[in-house]
């Protein structure tokens, strides 16, 4: 039996060629959709939190400090954990808050308690037994009936009758009092209960009927206030040297008849420890900041959307955010939890937020926590970088860690920045933290009425988050600013700012 021919010809070593070009370009086109695949399903199913887990860790021998300081990372840089549990003491009952007010109830003794059973003589009150538990009185909605006197003098007929001024109010001639509008804000962008569901609940409680658009209407009025102070609010900012931002998307009604929403954006703009400014924009482009930030030239802490490049003033400074590059890196951990290259990449950058946890743990300065970072960090981000550049050149194109590597050497010079800038933050999570309310509020409001209100929304979410922030309670700040602010001229309007109220009330 004769062999098999080998093809010879030119012809057949060139199909061949393409032959096996074409099947290794199936392989990996079918392993990157294979890995897509799992991301979504991770996505979807898969545990909310970016931590490597101890067997990860030893998986791969790594230094025993390496765990010990990323247990101490904060939360939401997804520490490490130890898989055993240790015994931790109880801490005991809880205290209820010294500031609530505090309503005795006094339990008497029963009739057979009060006689003494050997001598039968009336026993006396010797002291009581005390417990504390949190009680509460349902709202209670009532008629407020303001008579202001009239006065008028009975010799002098001619000069007239004379009446005690109104205080200002939020919206004048309304049917609700101030502490039921302000009561309408706080439910819808602090509790993020629709407008519908008030007005159900109204009707329900107390027989009123009070429409869903009536409240829409205090609702707006409350944010065409705000605008002119949330604009104080941004060139108090924009004086400042250090500014983090974010965006996302929230559904915008139109009239043009394409039978749904429009996606519109909320840029956010604040300062660590400091007031939050939303900005509305129909779209995402570059406009958006570049209108907002003006000549800013100070730090400006960004993910890696390109919109926040070629803006601000020529001396401005663009920083990263190493969460974002982690999370790239974390992906591919999800995909393969052996991972031999991506997981000890994300080890090492929980040691980068392993310095600053250990700093706020410690109440470090700002200057002593940059000199610790100069020791720690400036060796950790070389071996840092070594790994992924080895890590770049093995991993497979398109795939989760090839995407990782390249965002994160793309940003480098921007990652780095906080060796260079000690006020600057490792991460822009404090910003990402501020659209929490956003995305928790438009699961139940869904989205803004018109592209009219999306200002008025944003200087109403841009109040109450400064508010969270600086740890003012909403309702006071509210009560003391929105009555009469339509009467303040504008050059008081710094003096009224959720920042510089604060400072006035600590």
């Amino acid at each position: 039996m004769c062999a098999p021919s080998i093809p010879s010809a030119p012809a057949d070593l060139e199909l061949i060629a393409q032959l096996k070009s074409k099947l290794q370009y199936a392989e990996l086109r079918i392993r990157v959709l294979e890995e897509r695949l799992r991301l979504l399903r991770i996505e979807k199913y898969g545990a909310g939190g970016e931590k490597l887990s101890q067997a990860q860790m030893q998986l791969f021998e790594l230094e025993p400090v390496i765990s010990e300081m990323t247990e101490q990372a904060e939360s939401e840089h997804a520490p490490a954990h130890r898989s055993t549990k240790k015994s931790v003491k109880h801490p005991g009952r809880q205290e209820l808050p010294a500031n609530l007010p505090r309503v005795e109830r006094i339990l008497p003794c029963a009739l057979d308690q009060r006689v003494c059973k050997r001598c039968g003589r009336e026993t006396v009150v010797i002291g009581y037994e005390e417990s504390s538990q949190l009680d509460v009185k349902p709202a209670k909605y009532f008629v407020l009936v303001t008579k202001r006197e009239k006065r008028a003098c009975r010799s002098c007929e001619d000069l007239g009758v004379v009446s005690a001024p109104l205080p200002p109010r939020i919206i004048e001639k309304c049917l609700a009092s101030d502490r039921i509008v302000i009561e309408t804000i706080v439910s819808k962008y602090c509790n993020h209960l629709p407008l519908h569901r008030q007005s159900m609940i109204l009707e329900r409680d107390l027989g009123l009927e009070i429409s869903r658009a009536t409240l829409d209407g205090w609702v707006l009025k409350v944010g065409e206030l705000l605008i002119p102070m949330v604009a104080a609010m941004r060139r108090e900012l924009i004086s400042g040297s250090y500014i983090q931002a974010d965006e996302t998307p929230v559904d915008v009604q139109t009239r043009e008849g394409r039978g749904q929403n429009h996606q519109a954006y909320l840029w956010q703009y604040s300062r660590p420890g400091g007031s939050v400014v939303f900005d509305f924009r129909l779209g995402r482009g570059r406009d958006g900041p570049r209108l907002f930030l003006g000549q800013f030239e100070g730090i400006l802490q960004t993910d890696g959307y390109a919109a926040y490049d070629q803006i601000g003033g020529p001396r401005m400074v663009h920083a990263a955010c190493w969460s974002h590059a982690r999370r790239q890196f974390f992906e591919a951990v999800q995909l393969n939890p052996r991972d031999p290259v991506a997981t000890p990449i994300v080890a090492q950058m929980d040691e980068l937020f392993a310095v600053d946890a250990e700093a706020r743990r410690k109440a470090r300065s700002v200057e002593a926590r940059h000199i610790r970072r100069q020791e720690t960090a400036r060796p950790l981000l070389d071996d840092i970088r070594s790994k992924i550049e080895a890590a770049q050149s093995v991993a497979l194109p398109s795939s989760a860690l090839s995407k990782a590597c390249q965002y994160a050497l793309t940003l480098w010079k921007k990652l780095t920045r906080f060796l260079e800038y000690p006020e600057l933050e490792l991460s822009t999570n404090l910003a990402e933290n501020s659209m929490r309310p956003v995305a928790l509020g438009r699961k139940n409001w869904l989205h803004i009425g018109s592209p009219q209100a999306g200002p008025k929304v944003a200087a109403i979410l841009s109040v109450v988050e400064s508010c969270r922030r600086l740890q003012v309670p909403v309702r006071d700040y509210f009560s003391t600013i929105l009555p009469g602010l339509a009467d303040l001229p504008i050059r008081c309007l710094p003096d009224v700012t959720p920042a510089v109220w604060t400072a006035q009330h600590s």
